[in-house]
């Protein structure tokens, strides 16, 4: 298996718990309930992790810049509809110039592992 790949599935890895985390966040109730506060200790410190493993087969910029992006696009979604909450055309028009940034990245920059 090439180190690529290993490195973008636990990229892919970390940003699915890392959402999972931030779900848990809003559930914990400003951590006053026990459950959803530690599955969200838990859940980030696994995302951590599996961040620290993308890390031997890509540069931290491009990991951290992927992780951050498309863990803000997919948390977006999950309060749309998970949480009921609405997103106006300014947060929109923000969510795709990430989706794009993540785009461009991976497609045109020389900086990314192929």
């Amino acid at each position: 298996m090439s180190p690529a790949f290993t490195a973008y599935g636990a990229l892919a890895a970390a940003i699915v718990l890392e959402v999972i985390g931030t779900t848990l966040l809003q559930k914990s109730a400003q951590f006053t309930k026990l459950l959803p506060t530690a599955g969200m200790v838990m859940f980030y410190a696994a995302s951590f992790y599996l961040l620290s493993q993308a890390l031997k087969g890509m540069p931290l910029g491009i990991a951290y810049a992927m992780w951050g992006g498309l863990g803000i696009v997919l948390t977006a979604l999950i309060s749309v509809f998970v949480f009921k909450q609405s997103l106006d055309y300014a947060a929109l028009a923000g969510i795709g110039l990430i989706v794009s940034g993540v785009i461009v990245m991976n497609t045109l920059s020389s900086s990314v592992s192929h």
